[in-house]
């Protein structure tokens, strides 16, 4: 039975997940990691959600010598091959992996790393949460979709079930989990992208108009090089998104957009740069994502 989890990275969603669990399960069942440099700036600037001063567990990986159990990594992708080498000596025979990570690759970076059978395919969605500094908002989870590839250990997908069935987190298994990570990018190619390159808000892609269209362009071009990549997904999946989405509030904006604003890199090479590489393998034209790569990787 798994009794603590792990986090590695106190981005938005990172510590929404930090402060969701310690509040249900108790501090001690919670411990997050990072190499000592971000504790430093962690335990100097305080870290706020909704407003309140949170003390998490902060532990510094590398004086850690318990393995992880359930390790969960909450950086962007950017960041997953660092997070990866800062907590290695944790993860033993027995620990369990999952990614709240946008995009198609970070499963199968960890699988490289640690091993198939350790990784459990996710996707996170339907969260709300946004980071200004060391403040986090955030009013809705989300849920977690859930999966393992024919290489996984289905015992392992067990436990990490009954660890948020206790935490009472949301989730549902996915009997095509690669289908499902799949389709959520289409949605962040689709919205995160078209909100970014017209500096707006989900209400910009939510009205008739130029940014709508360019949007469904975008998510039509990532269904077609996932069909040529043997994933079933077509233009109904890209309306069905396009419906989540116009449900969305409309003054808030996703985490590309907050990082464009701020200056930060975006995650465009996850997104874009995961379209146009495909398209280029399969010979399928992608106009809409390549004008999001120029403009995002511009100087």
């Amino acid at each position: 039975m798994i009794n603590r989890i792990d986090i590695i990275g106190l981005g938005a969603v990172g510590a929404m997940y930090a402060d969701y669990y310690t509040e249900k399960l108790g501090a001690d069942h919670v411990r997050i990691l990072a190499d000592r440099g971000r504790i430093d700036r962690y335990r100097s600037e305080g870290i706020y959600i909704n407003g309140e001063k949170k003390d998490f567990p902060l532990c510094v990986a590398e004086d850690e010598k318990t393995p992880s159990e359930l390790l969960c990594f909450a950086t962007k992708y950017g960041g997953l091959k660092a997070a990866i080498e800062t907590v290695r000596h944790l993860v033993d025979e027995h620990t369990v992996i999952f990614a709240i990570i946008n995009g198609i690759r970070s499963e199968e970076e960890l699988s490289a790393a640690f091993g198939a059978e350790k990784v459990i395919y996710c996707t996170a969605q339907k969260m709300d949460a946004k980071k200004e500094l060391n403040q986090v908002t955030y009013s809705t989870i989300g849920d977690l979709t859930l999966g393992i590839t024919k290489d996984g250990a289905p015992e392992r997908l067990s436990a990490l079930t009954e660890f948020l069935d206790r935490a009472g987190f949301p989730y549902t298994i996915a009997e095509n989990v690669q289908k499902a990570l799949w389709s959520k990018l289409i949605c962040n190619v689709g919205v995160n992208q078209a909100v970014a390159y017209y500096n707006g808000t989900y209400e910009t892609v939510q009205v008739p108009g130029e940014p709508r269209d360019l949007m469904r362009r975008g998510m039509l071009e990532c269904a077609a090089v996932a069909g040529a990549e043997g994933i079933d997904l077509t233009e109904k999946d890209v309306d069905a998104w396009i419906s989540v989405i116009d449900r969305l509030t409309p003054e808030s904006e996703p985490s590309m957009q907050q990082d464009h604003k701020a200056g930060r890199k975006t995650e465009v090479e996850l997104f874009a740069g995961t379209v146009c590489s495909l398209g280029r393998k399969h010979g399928i034209e992608t106009p809409v994502n390549d004008l999001y790569l120029q403009f995002f990787t511009k100087d």
